[in-house]
């Protein structure tokens, strides 16, 4: 069973930056796409980055040009560069693998809040 951890959310103000961490227990994280979701209150969950294998990279249209995904295979872990961040962004982030959630449970997340 792999196990997801997320880290690295906090309190920002609306302009700052944060890079999420995912580390995930397991030998196989190489191989999949890996994908960080985030559920805002009184949303669903909802995919926001993904990135292959090999380092190809997909962004939804709400954080394109502010999001970077990127994935160090040797650590089993995948990292979520937010700069620019909008109060619209606070969420709770997590990570699994993309665009279909295979893994579970789900991590605990890492919360983000963006407010002044």
């Amino acid at each position: 069973q792999v196990q997801l951890v997320e880290s690295g959310g906090g309190l920002v103000q609306p302009g700052g930056s944060l890079r999420l961490s995912c580390a995930a227990s397991g030998s196989i994280f190489s191989d999949y796409t890996m994908g960080w979701y985030r559920r805002a209150p009184g949303k669903q969950r909802e995919l926001v980055a993904r990135i292959t294998s090999g380092g190809s990279t997909n962004y939804a249209d709400s954080v394109k040009g502010r999001f970077t995904i990127s994935r160090d295979n040797a650590k089993k872990t995948v990292y979520l560069q937010m700069n620019t961040l909008e109060p619209e962004d606070t969420a709770v982030y997590y990570c699994n693998t993309a665009p279909v959630p295979l893994w579970g449970p789900w991590g605990q997340g890492t919360q983000v809040t963006v407010s002044s």
